[in-house]
């Protein structure tokens, strides 16, 4: 049994994503941020960041537990454990990586910047402008990718395409304007979006 610890931020959710679309048992444990108990230190204990998810597997390698932090890291640990969305040809692996990290490292801290000049009191207009221009050109460079493939690394859905729609899903509830007018990158959110996992995953 794995137990989650997470909110519904772009990062819990790729976390929880992972554990729904792999078929892995598990515990959701809310962590409220708003009251800081990602502070408290029994959350610490598990990662001393205080920044969720963290999952704990009981069962990891060897029968031993394992604690594990950053969603990119739990989503890799998750494929790796249930033995999906990794392709299982060497040669397919770059594509996959490549693919993925774009999606965790350009678009989530992008936008939990944007997110943070959203929630300022008086947001400036010209910063937001900005993280919403950077947002939408990487988000014009996948659809212009999925123009021509299926999913964001070929044919087949694997742990690239689980990380964007992580990030997606909380750019389009965010600032939906972002997102809007991309036929390709809309034809395979609602693809993912109609997931029995994903429609789980999103119910914080």
């Amino acid at each position: 049994m794995i137990d989650l610890y997470a909110a519904g931020t772009s990062n819990g959710v790729r976390a929880r994503l992972a554990l729904e679309e792999c078929g892995l048992d598990y515990t959701l444990h809310p962590v409220d941020l708003a009251k800081g108990e990602q502070k408290a230190p029994q959350f610490l204990a598990m990662n001393p960041n205080g920044q969720i998810p963290v999952i704990v597997d009981h069962d990891g390698p060897g029968g031993k537990p394992v604690t594990l932090s950053q969603s990119t890291a739990i989503l890799l640990y998750c494929a790796e454990k249930s033995g999906k969305f990794l392709p299982k040809d060497a040669a397919a692996r770059p594509a996959v990586l490549q693919a993925l990290m774009s999606a965790s490292t350009d678009v989530t801290p992008v936008f939990g910047s944007l997110f943070g000049v959203l929630r300022a009191k008086e947001p400036h207009a010209p910063t937001v402008q900005f993280f919403k221009d950077r947002l939408r050109g990487f988000f014009k460079v996948w659809d212009d990718k999925l123009a021509t493939q299926k999913c964001c690394a070929g044919a087949e859905v694997t742990v690239a395409d689980i990380s964007l729609y992580a990030g997606y899903a909380r750019v389009k509830g965010t600032a939906p304007d972002v997102v809007e007018g991309l036929p390709n990158l809309t034809r395979w959110a609602d693809e993912m979006t109609a997931r029995p996992a994903v429609q789980r995953a999103l119910k914080f």
